[in-house]
């Protein structure tokens, strides 16, 4: 069950477009590009995924991949420009797992001016919109506005969702009721031994 509908509707590769958007836009390939990730905080696999997006990132020859990892504590202080760190990390990775089962969750967070994550993106259109949106209650009209917000913000292209986890629950054949959901919840009262 996909519970991200809004990642329903992905794109597929196309080189020729991403050298035509370089091209207009004056850029030479390939880029070079400093990709910065952590590998202590969002476990051992991140080295893996990460060499496998260098790798999709140079596989037409747009892109040459600097790929640099940084522990957790120097990583969160430099990746975005504060008052101590010239935020030189022009790409890298940052996790996110919600608070609660909400799409503003993935919304204020990133996309509202003075956001939580700090990545410096600022649209009031969009800014806007996710104020209004929180206080819908028309459920067909606020999935329209929330619609709305995440075309916007796609097109700005101020982040790149580039890997979703999955829940996962194991049991013997013996073992019944098991449930996962978006609230993040294992609801222990349902599972039955059989």
């Amino acid at each position: 069950m996909n519970t991200l509908k809004a990642y329903t509707d992905n794109g597929k590769p196309d080189a020729a477009k991403a050298k035509k958007t370089l091209s207009d836009a004056g850029v030479a390939t390939p880029v070079d590009l400093k990709l910065q990730y952590n590998g202590d905080h969002y476990g051992s696999s991140s080295a893996d995924e990460y060499a496998a997006i260098k790798s999709q990132l140079e596989a037409d020859g747009l892109f040459k991949v600097d790929l640099q990892q940084t522990e957790w504590t120097q990583y969160n202080k430099e990746r975005v420009v504060t008052d101590d760190s010239d935020g030189s990390y022009p790409v890298y990775q940052l996790g996110w797992f919600p608070d609660y089962s909400d799409p503003d969750n993935y919304l204020s967070p990133f996309f509202r001016d003075g956001n939580f994550v700090n990545n410096g993106y600022s649209n009031k259109k969009v800014n806007d919109a996710i104020v209004a949106q929180a206080g819908e209650k028309d459920e067909a009209k606020r999935e329209g506005m929330l619609k709305d917000i995440q075309k916007t913000e796609t097109d700005d292209l101020s982040t790149l969702p580039m890997l979703q986890g999955n829940q996962v629950a194991v049991t013997g054949s013996n073992v019944s009721g098991v449930v996962l959901d978006p609230s993040f919840r294992f609801r222990y009262a349902s599972v039955v031994k059989n």
